[in-house]
């Protein structure tokens, strides 16, 4: 069996110095604890530094050719270097000398004459700094795996308990079963044409999974009924938005989901519902998730109409862009209408023409 090298354990120190006696001495009084690399000059700490990595650099200040000032500042504007460790030798005591050393970047001055007691605990002090560093390190590094992994856990839940609440709203209507799901993948392309944020984008997903979940306290009778509604009624499911807030307002989502929810029916021209607000007063997040909306219940069936060609949903929002909906909007909707001819479960949008009667009783319904 091959028995370890134990002097390999032991802390690299690289010692420049253009006089021998110097390297002599600082050999002689570190060599019990420590490994050695030896350069004459600062050009040649960087032939050694190309291959080898100290943990500690003792560095003195007057030589030729390249200077201990020069060296230091090299090492330090280095990125594969700069963590290196200096300590500066010198017999420089002027404070104008030791401050320009901090400058340059080392961490401490040995004054010479060296003596004994003094470049050990010097050493000593700055090797176990540099030790205690690195298990800090190591154990960022397994404390960010750690949080990395429960983030990953927890937003999994999150989405999963996102996607049953959709789920649980769409559970009482089969005629919209998928719809939310889809409004939130149309939002979402739409979103990124527009040069959105990946975290903003996400914020309008999510809020797509969850706008009609106001529809759970409205009955699932007038919901599936396939004739036309009366006023009375008409007014009941416009509160859905309303309802959808007040379920979602005090969930601490880290976006403004029961904002846009609020205000997924709202209108550019102040026409929409239920609060009537306009242009700006209405957020980003909640225009994009009505043009989403829109284009998803004129393209899909209805109980009281069949699905409807892409064609009549694109019309729709050319015909009321800048009225109804946000023009920037339409324009990313309209650069290429790919996505919409699949819904989330792959079977292609019937595409009939020629139906009877307006585009919908509602628009996301």
């Amino acid at each position: 069996m091959t028995v370890p090298d134990k002097t390999m354990e032991k802390p690299l120190i690289l010692l420049v110095d253009d006089s021998p006696v110097n390297i002599d001495l600082l050999l002689d009084i570190l060599k019990t604890d420590y490994r050695f690399g030896v350069a004459k000059n600062g050009l040649k700490v960087f032939e050694y530094l190309e291959k080898n990595r100290p943990d500690l650099i003792l560095l003195d200040i007057m030589m030729p050719e390249m200077d201990g000032f020069e060296a230091c500042r090299r090492i330090k504007t280095d990125p594969a270097l700069k963590d290196i460790a200096v300590i500066f030798i010198t017999a420089l005591t002027d404070a104008r000398y030791i401050a320009r050393g901090f400058e340059t970047g080392a961490v401490d001055y040995i004054t010479k004459p060296l003596k004994a007691a003094e470049v050990k605990a010097r050493v000593r002090t700055h090797i176990t700094l540099k030790k205690m560093t690195e298990v800090l390190s190591r154990q960022n590094l397994v404390l960010e795996e750690r949080i990395h992994e429960k983030t990953a856990q927890l937003k999994d839940m999150f989405l999963a308990t996102v996607n049953a609440m959709a789920m649980m709203s769409e559970s009482r209507d089969p005629y919209t079963a998928g719809h939310q799901h889809r409004v939130a993948r149309f939002a979402a392309v739409i979103a990124d044409r527009m040069g959105l944020q990946p975290d903003r984008i996400e914020a309008i997903r999510i809020a797509g999974m969850l706008h009609d979940i106001g529809k759970i306290r409205i009955s699932v009778a007038l919901l599936n009924r396939p004739g036309q509604l009366l006023q009375a009624e008409w007014e009941l499911i416009k509160m859905h938005p309303a309802v959808g807030y007040a379920i979602l307002k005090d969930i601490p989502f880290p976006w403004p989901i029961a904002e846009i929810v609020y205000q997924h029916h709202e209108r550019l021209n102040g026409t929409g519902y239920p609060r009537g607000i306009s242009g700006d007063e209405i957020l980003l997040e909640a225009k994009i998730l009505a043009v989403a909306d829109v284009i998803e219940a004129i393209i899909s069936h209805r109980p009281y109409r069949p699905a409807r060609e892409i064609a009549l949903a694109l019309k729709e929002l050319k015909d009321n862009k800048g009225i109804l909906f946000d023009g920037a909007v339409v324009d990313a909707c309209l650069t290429s209408t790919d996505f919409l001819e699949e819904n989330q479960d792959g079977d292609v949008v019937d595409p009939l023409s020629t139906v009877a009667g307006s585009v919908g009783r509602m628009y996301g319904s």
